[in-house]
């Protein structure tokens, strides 16, 4: 859903706007709040363009931008429509402390060029005279040069480093076969997804966007519930399931070990 190449009069609220998407998206209050750690009684409030409860100008932003991202829109073009709205975007505040350190800090050293001439000048003497000593002084070689043979090259043909194994295609490929693998791939389009384990633990939740894929793994059960099923591909188990469900679709789905020949 696109909020920001309307003209101004024809623009939904920003509450308005959210609510539309969370529906389109088939998700509840309830998980629209789980997935941003907003209050539900502030979601409601929000998408009735009730912002006097979220604390001040810069809460109400981050909540408008954390609920925009939960339900599938552009949080840059809600947060520029909030800000348009309430008086422009608040001003930063620029720390002291940063005038306190330019005002006490030292004066560069130059460098000691006297100095460094001077060790240039020894380092070259004595370089000069250490050469004269031990290269042509009335000293013989040292016999190591010549009783030390070179090293023999080695012409044998090198083995040919053991080839890497390519990656399977597939992430789903060689599941194990005493728990149950769910792999979920949002292939058509974005879809809010919720997983749980066979105790009730929430693994994961959150939206899932065009083109990414969550894989998981239990050891007797996984409960999903998909929220826009017809954008999804399901593998349960290292095998396709077909017809997953219809696009906005909300559908709540489990699979055990068997599956998916019973599922």
């Amino acid at each position: 859903m696109s909020i920001g190449n309307s003209p101004a009069e024809d623009r939904p609220s920003i509450g308005r706007a959210l609510q539309q998407a969370r529906i389109h998206a088939g998700l509840t209050i309830e998980e629209v709040s789980t997935t941003t750690r907003v209050r539900a009684p502030l979601v409601q409030s929000i998408e009735e363009d009730d912002f006097t409860r979220c604390g001040g100008d810069v809460y109400a932003r981050g909540h408008v931008r954390a609920l925009a991202r939960a339900v599938g829109l552009d949080p840059t073009a809600l947060v520029a429509q909030y800000d348009a709205e309430h008086g422009g975007r608040p001003e930063p505040t620029v720390a002291a402390p940063l005038f306190e350190a330019e005002r006490i800090r030292s004066e560069p050293r130059r460098p000691n060029w006297t100095a460094a001439m001077v060790a240039a000048i020894v380092a070259v003497v004595g370089f000069v005279g250490f050469t004269l000593f031990t290269g042509n002084g009335g000293g013989e070689p040292s016999p190591a040069a010549h009783d030390t043979p070179p090293p023999r090259a080695d012409h044998s043909p090198s083995k040919p480093a053991d080839p890497k194994p390519e990656p399977s295609d597939s992430a789903i490929a060689g599941v194990p076969a005493d728990k149950v693998t769910v792999k979920l791939t949002a292939e058509k389009g974005q879809s809010w997804i919720s997983a749980q384990d066979h105790n009730g633990r929430l693994i994961h939740e959150g939206v899932l966007r065009q083109g990414d894929s969550r894989t998981f793994t239990d050891s007797k059960r996984i409960d999903l519930v998909l929220g826009n099923a017809g954008a999804v591909q399901l593998f349960v188990n290292g095998k396709e399931v077909k017809q997953v469900g219809a696009n906005g679709q909300v559908q709540r789905l489990s699979y055990t070990k068997g599956d998916p020949e019973v599922g």
